[in-house]
């Protein structure tokens, strides 16, 4: 079953693609490396600060888990997570170039293909295809766009939240309307003027 491109971590040129910014890994066997990224449209990498809050809130949960970057833009979640010892992250991503620049900084981090799945298209076609269940998933979708219903719906159709797995989401406050299962407890919350970040954890009893 197709489940959209993936994308090879090596590749055949030694020719990197042009970076605007960079985003710096926090803690963890990476700690200090910043990564490279590129100018694209709606890519809008979660601030040092967050990130450190939100590895602060699942501290105890990541090692060794599987994790779902849904909407990868830099990787920044996706990499910290890795870089705290997740065992493997799944990154999707709609922009060709910023896969591409994904699978440049996994060769950069030298992690294996047993670490890292890049997959580039739309979040829903490919949700919509995949079928194995994740310990965390990380949902920061472009601000704007009202994707976060259909995602969550897919995300619980597939049955891709595995039990006591943990789900981030961060949005704009204006997006913090959507509604999650019965069964996601809300754990954690936080709210700027600008961001709104909640995670949630599966419970089945």
């Amino acid at each position: 079953m197709k489940r959209g491109v993936k994308q090879s971590i090596k590749h055949k040129s030694n020719k990197y693609l042009k970076t605007t910014g960079s985003v710096r890994i926090i803690s963890g066997q990476f700690r200090g490396r910043k990564l490279p990224v590129i100018d694209v449209a709606g890519l809008r990498p979660t601030t040092d600060r967050n990130k450190e809050m939100l590895f602060n809130w699942l501290m105890q949960y990541v090692t060794d888990a599987r994790c779902l970057d849904v909407f990868s833009g830099s990787g920044g979640l996706g990499f910290e997570a890795l870089s705290r010892y997740a065992q493997h992250c799944t990154f999707i991503e709609l922009d060709q170039v910023a896969a591409r620049k994904l699978s440049e900084n996994a060769e950069l981090l030298s992690l294996s293909s047993e670490q890292v799945d890049i997959l580039k298209g739309n979040a829903l076609n490919v949700l919509g295809q995949l079928t194995q269940a994740y310990d965390v998933i990380f949902l920061d979708p472009p601000f704007n766009q009202t994707l976060l219903p259909n995602v969550i719906e897919l995300i619980v159709r597939q049955d891709l939240l595995s039990m006591e797995g943990l789900i981030y989401i961060e949005c704009e406050p204006a997006a913090g309307l959507y509604t999650v299962p019965s069964n996601w407890q809300l754990l954690k919350e936080k709210q700027s003027s600008q961001v709104l970040s909640r995670l949630y954890q599966r419970e089945d009893y």
